[in-house]
């Protein structure tokens, strides 16, 4: 059973004034046409105000696989998982099943649950009262380099 896993990174702090925060500029760049730059700085960014809502309960996780990638989830690429956010039908979550660490779909059809991989070839994960499963928190954003 190939499952797309995950490393637990860290988990989310407050962040104090001190720190570096880089600069977030008011104009957007267009996906298309070039637009005219300017040098008007908005704010500046903390990353984790952008990605994280509530600091106590998130955590970050590292994919390893490719069993995620038709819900565009690569390899390398770095969850923010909440644990606060009430897991249902439909949403990316990060699961221990028998202890591995797993991202999936979580697949809820009327008593039955799934873990579903969103790539062609990979069985889903079924989940029974008597299965060792915990639901570690639901996906909420990633962050990728290219």
């Amino acid at each position: 059973m190939e499952k797309t896993s995950v490393k637990v990174i860290a988990k989310a702090k407050s962040t104090s004034k001190s720190k570096l925060r880089p600069p977030l500029y008011a104009s957007r760049p267009a996906a298309g046409f070039p637009a005219p730059g300017d040098d008007l700085v908005e704010k500046s960014l903390d990353i984790n105000d952008l990605l994280v809502d509530n600091p106590t309960a998130t955590f970050f996780v590292k994919v390893e696989g490719d069993s995620m990638e038709g819900a565009r989830v690569f390899s390398g690429d770095v969850l923010v998982v909440d644990r606060s956010v009430k897991p249902v039908n439909g949403k990316l979550v990060v699961a221990a099943v028998y202890g591995e660490m797993v991202i999936k779909k979580l697949k809820l059809e009327g008593k039955k649950t799934s873990l579903v991989s969103a790539k062609a070839g990979y069985l889903p994960i079924d989940i029974t009262d008597n299965d060792d499963c915990f639901i570690w928190g639901v996906v909420i954003g990633s962050v990728r380099h290219f």
